[in-house]
């Protein structure tokens, strides 16, 4: 019997498991593989798509699928297949052409599950090609013949991102999607009840756990619903205001090797489930 028997970890990773550098640390590194051989089932739950997680898959080794698309898909990376998934509406259309009338420097991004379109550039869309190394496919919203998994609105403008934000929860069609900010400068439509903690709920019943033996570590908004269905939720101190305000614990900083400080202080008794 190991002392993590039973017990499942689940980072997001930019901000929490990644450093500034999008760098994982040896001192992570060494934690993780000491939770999982003493019985622990360590993933992460990321908003990115399984093709640009190769880097995080290789050096953690996760030994559980992991949430991607922000909650709408679960990967088994070693088998390279998806455990469960989450269609978007066709409907979804209709939204991002709303926006798409409604500002003139909106970068527009369509998820598959398997490939990313750049579908209007601006320097939101530039920038997030050159942290994920993703190819610049440029098609139009409307010509994808794929199932979506998630649409992404890029701005630079807080105040931008803000009316986007205002003008999508007063559509008529609002209450079939979800909505979330997934950082400072992107907003996202998910499919209806899709968020991290989906992933969550998703994977104890795949892996056959008990929730409540659960603990969920992230930094941002889209965490959130990571820490409202983990038995622990568990903010890293670099969070934004509203995850410190949900989450039940903070810990360290990204910077400061949160994830090996989350194993040992679970070792020790800190969090109680």
């Amino acid at each position: 019997m190991g002392k993590f028997d039973g017990v499942l970890i689940c980072t997001d990773l930019d901000g929490t498991l990644l450093k500034n550098d999008k760098t994982i640390s040896g001192e992570n590194v060494k934690a993780i593989e000491y939770f999982k051989r003493e019985g622990g089932y360590f993933t992460f739950v990321t908003g990115r798509m399984p093709f640009f997680v190769s880097y995080v898959f290789d050096t953690v080794k996760p030994n559980a699928p992991f949430g991607c698309v922000n909650g709408a898909g679960l990967f088994d990376g070693n088998k390279g297949e998806y455990v469960w998934k989450a269609d978007m509406p066709d409907n979804v259309i209709e939204l991002v052409q709303y926006i798409d009338d409604s500002f003139d420097d909106v970068g527009i991004q369509v998820n598959t599950f398997y490939k990313t379109y750049f579908c209007r550039e601006n320097k939101t869309m530039e920038n997030f090609r050159k942290v994920t190394n993703l190819e610049n496919l440029v098609c139009d919203y409307h010509d994808v013949k794929e199932a979506i998994a998630k649409i992404v609105f890029g701005s630079e403008s807080d105040e931008e991102i803000r009316r986007i934000e205002k003008m999508l929860l007063v559509h008529p069609l609002a209450k079939e999607f979800d909505f979330i900010r997934s950082e400072k400068t992107l907003y996202e439509i998910l499919p209806k009840g899709i968020g991290k903690g989906t992933s969550i709920i998703n994977l104890c019943k795949h892996l056959n756990i008990d929730v409540h033996n659960t603990l969920a570590v992230g930094d941002y908004n889209n965490d959130i619903s990571m820490f409202q269905a983990a038995g622990v939720g568990i903010a890293v101190s670099n969070a934004s205001k509203e995850a410190l305000d949900a989450a039940d614990y903070m810990t360290v900083s990204n910077e400061e090797h949160a994830i090996a400080r989350v194993i040992y202080d679970l070792e020790n008794g800190t969090y109680k489930r």
